[in-house]
């Protein structure tokens, strides 16, 4: 599909900047990567390979029993013992010495029993964001070649917890700025474009909303119903949505007096028409400027909540919880570090994307 001229001039505005058009790039190829971090960072392998069938752990539940094993539970298939279930074929000798005879598979000096050889396919890093790393010493442990940005103060591997932290809070992020920023510029269009009494009203609820304290009411509701991922979004969309009101409220202000505007009211075009076709791309401008403070103020406000122990349940990957291990272990630089560089990449590609599609909406900047 072609993209109409008005649209080409804004895609070539934005590839103009070229700290936009890279930092879109840089977050796209960091973004995608993240949405498949179950191929990335796991403690199951991505595809198994057992008695000449197919099995996909991270998507199914295998009891040990279907490798061989005694257990009902899901396979461990970190544990030595499924490995060599895995390797052999199901052979009972797995269970006196499981790493010996996976050095005789592998040595081709083992016999199988006639069945043929298993194997597994691994993410590149063995472990999610929650498995506890098996290397000796007291945590946190410093990074090494097993654990590239070393673990965290319950020996779990920082990098993946990184990996999926930064993917939920995009996905947060995006989420809650997206369903705010439709609740604030539709109410901001309606206030500003009819004004009068309406506009009144609506000021003081938004000045009585906005006096609320936000960090309070999400404690209090996380005490009553608990921390979940949903209400927490619900909560933060509740009080972020006022952000851009008062920007589009000034917009339509000054524009729903304009001459094109009373023509096309003389035309007969129907107000909602005037206000989302007409009015609102001429204060995109303006909305655009607002909007990387939003998307900031959102993932500082989940890092901060998290940072605090009142953000996501505990068992989720949180990069404010990193922060929080990070000043609780000040002889743990490598946790500060990583924390500190995730933020500050993250935010700033934000920024900068953002700056650019304000440049690209902008009806004053032309292409030559």
């Amino acid at each position: 599909m072609a993209l109409s001229p008005l649209n080409q001039r804004r895609w070539r505005n934005f590839r103009r900047n070229g700290r936009a058009f890279w930092s879109l790039i840089i977050f796209s190829v960091l973004f995608g990567l993240s949405l498949f971090a179950e191929f990335i960072a796991n403690d199951k392998p991505i595809l198994v390979k057992y008695r000449g069938e197919f099995y996909t752990p991270i998507f199914n539940f295998y009891p040990e029993t279907e490798f061989g094993g005694d257990f009902q539970t899901e396979a461990i298939y970190r544990d030595p013992e499924v490995q060599c279930l895995i390797d052999s074929g199901g052979i009972e000798d797995c269970f006196d010495d499981p790493e010996g005879i996976i050095d005789e598979i592998k040595a081709g000096t083992y016999q199988t029993d006639g069945f043929e050889r298993g194997w597994a396919i691994w993410p590149l890093i063995p472990y999610s964001f929650n498995t506890s790393v098996d290397r000796p010493g007291a945590a946190p442990l410093p990074p090494n070649g097993q654990n590239l940005l070393g673990t965290d103060d319950t020996k779990r591997d920082v990098l993946a917890r990184v990996i999926y932290g930064f993917r939920l809070s995009i996905l947060f992020t995006l989420m809650v700025t997206g369903a705010a920023s439709i609740v604030g510029i539709f109410a901001g269009a309606i206030q500003g474009f009819f004004g009068g009494w309406l506009d009144l009203v609506f000021q003081r609820i938004i000045e009585i909303w906005s006096a609320t304290p936000s960090l309070y009411v999400i404690i209090i509701m996380f005490a009553i119903l608990g921390r979940s991922f949903w209400l927490l979004v619900a909560l933060m969309i509740l009080f972020s949505w006022t952000g851009l009101v008062g920007v589009v409220r000034a917009e339509f202000l000054r524009a729903r007096n304009l001459e094109y505007v009373r023509a096309a009211r003389a035309l007969g075009v129907g107000n909602m028409t005037i206000m989302f076709r007409h009015m609102l791309p001429n204060a995109m401008v303006a909305t655009l400027t607002f909007m990387p403070f939003i998307v900031t103020g959102t993932i500082a406000g989940l890092a901060s909540l998290d940072f605090l122990g009142f953000g996501l349940p505990s068992s989720a990957p949180s990069l404010g919880e990193l922060t929080l291990q990070a000043k609780q272990n000040l002889q743990a630089p490598w946790l500060a570090f990583t924390a500190f560089f995730t933020f500050a990449i993250m935010l700033s590609l934000l920024v900068f994307i953002f700056e650019g599609v304000r440049d690209a909406f902008d009806p004053r900047k032309t292409f030559s």
